[in-house]
């Protein structure tokens, strides 16, 4: 019995102006909840914070079937994402739209099944 699939999406050369817009971070993670038929469960908490070379924003968006989490690399350009529900989503999907918001120009995948 599968408890949850966990997509873990690493984007690189992203469009630094797309990843550094808590806006558009925010219009990210509600356009994703809609890509692969999620429902959101309140508002996105979405902070930027770090110093130097770690400096970026974070965000979580609770779900109802779990959450999604989203951190910035502001210094490479590059975005991790995670994605967690214990309902089936498309997580090629996931990565596919990730990817082309974020204008990256790469993407890695990484899929986790939790018993």
């Amino acid at each position: 019995m599968i408890w949850g699939i966990l997509a873990i999406i690493n984007l690189y050369g992203c469009d630094r102006n797309i990843i550094r817009s808590k806006k558009e971070i925010k219009k990210f993670l509600k356009n994703l909840c809609k890509e692969i038929n999620m429902e959101e469960e309140g508002s996105a908490k979405i902070k930027r914070f770090g110093k130097k070379s770690l400096k970026g924003y974070s965000a979580i968006q609770l779900i109802k079937t779990s959450s999604i989490t989203a951190h910035f690399d502001e210094e490479h350009n590059r975005a991790f994402i995670d994605v967690f529900s214990c309902k089936r989503f498309n997580e090629k999907r996931a990565e596919e739209f990730s990817k082309k918001f974020f204008k990256a120009k790469k993407s890695k995948i990484k899929i986790l099944v939790r018993k």
